[in-house]
């Protein structure tokens, strides 16, 4: 799909320079920011990832988040505008520690995403914003965003993040003081993780297992 994009680019310079096209350019250059986008957000997921493993903070991670959202809000691409500010709010509230700073980012995800039926994204950004909930102490309200998150995974078909969305659920019943529920919830997670061959996510229940039994 990039190289097509690329493609085209140099089509469009062919255009403007041998046809005259006046208006070649500036359709290049937006086909050209979709590529950047693209590159942008995917380069910071991983540098997302790679918090995850070091829990060092890349600055370069915010600066990618904060470039796609700008140039998918430019070009009007909403589900892509709303992948970008999931990402950019889950580095403030998970990297930076900075739910202020989260929130209205990750709501406003949700609601783009809403918007073009993205339901992955939603799934996301509720879940997220259940997280917050959770760390309020609005237990009932995180309930209702967790629960809502593993229904549209299931619904999509996104096994290991169904798992990773139980465990969620299994460790507020744990705060709820919920344990049976909870325990039994850890098993439900831990057999579709199996199931689905997710062993980052089952590496996580087990973590959670320890420290909840």
């Amino acid at each position: 799909m990039t190289e097509g994009r690329l493609d085209l680019a140099r089509t469009l310079y062919d255009e403007a320079v041998f046809n005259g096209a006046a208006d070649a350019p500036a359709r290049g250059h937006r086909v050209l920011d979709s590529v950047e986008a693209d590159l942008c957000l995917a380069r910071g997921r991983l540098r997302h990832a790679e918090f995850l493993q070091r829990r060092e903070e890349d600055p370069r991670e915010l600066a990618d988040f904060q470039r796609a959202a700008e140039l998918y809000g430019a070009l009007g691409d909403v589900r892509g505008e709303a992948e970008a500010l999931f990402w950019l709010g889950t580095f403030h509230q998970v990297v930076r520690e900075d739910t202020e700073t989260a929130l209205p980012l990750l709501e406003r995800s949700y609601a783009l995403a809403d918007q073009v039926g993205d339901n992955l994204t939603m799934s996301y950004a509720v879940r997220h914003l259940g997280f917050a909930d959770m760390a309020a102490g609005r237990l009932d309200d995180a309930r209702k965003k967790l629960e809502e998150s593993v229904a549209l995974r299931r619904a999509i078909g996104f096994v290991a993040g169904e798992a990773a969305g139980i465990l969620a659920l299994a460790q507020l019943d744990h705060e709820s003081g919920r344990r049976d529920e909870g325990l039994a919830r850890l098993d439900e997670a831990e057999r579709i993780a199996i199931a689905s061959g997710a062993n980052g996510i089952l590496g996580w229940i087990h973590e959670a297992r320890a420290k909840l039994t």
